[in-house]
């Protein structure tokens, strides 16, 4: 797979099938993370990988799905809930860039799991307070995004922005996802 057919593929997901990550997957998202570049080389963030059915399954109600949907079509049914959970924490004193890192490891954790054939979702909309405490993370530090993970349970297909200019995801029949992106012209320019 070429790095252009790894991102055009590497989309959100929202349903996943109930089998496990394969052996090394986790570590290897991490270590992909730990290394990646970071503002500063600081490496302020702390990463917490959640496999372990109970943890997973405490996970699932501290964590939105699909702002665009209803939640009986958005929210990932049981036997469809993600298999493994990444928490990316931001330590204490981080610093102005420590966002920007946050964005750099989750796209590496996400683009790492699709090299596998495993999808994610990254999450903004989660019960912080909850998740650290779940976890243990110091009092000081905060949660600040999860990546959600498993295999696929549905289709996520890149669209044209219609007429009408929304960018909001959809769902057809069957539960697969479409997802308007904006024309090059709309977004780029090269001078």
């Amino acid at each position: 797979m070429t790095l252009s057919e790894l991102y055009v593929g590497c989309r959100t997901y929202r349903r996943f099938e109930q089998r496990p990550l394969p052996d090394g997957l986790l570590r290897a998202m991490l270590e992909n993370a730990r290394i990646a570049s970071t503002g500063a080389n600081a490496q302020t963030l702390r990463f917490v990988a959640v496999q372990s059915a109970a943890l997973v399954a405490k996970m699932q109600p501290l964590v939105k799905w699909a702002a665009y949907l209803p939640k009986e079509i958005g929210t990932p049914a049981e036997g469809e809930q993600p298999v493994a959970f990444v928490v990316i924490v931001k330590k204490a004193g981080s610093g102005a860039f420590a966002g920007v890192d946050v964005g750099i490891a989750a796209n590496t954790i996400a683009t790492t799991a699709w090299e596998a054939g495993v999808g994610s979702c990254l999450m903004g909309s989660i019960n912080r307070a909850e998740i650290a405490a779940l976890l243990g993370v110091p009092a000081e530090d905060t949660v600040f995004l999860v990546v959600a993970l498993g295999y696929p349970a549905h289709k996520s297909t890149l669209v044209p922005v219609g007429a009408d200019g929304s960018v909001k995801y959809f769902v057809d029949e069957k539960r697969d996802y479409f997802v308007p992106k904006r024309a090059f012209d709309d977004v780029a320019k090269i001078v």
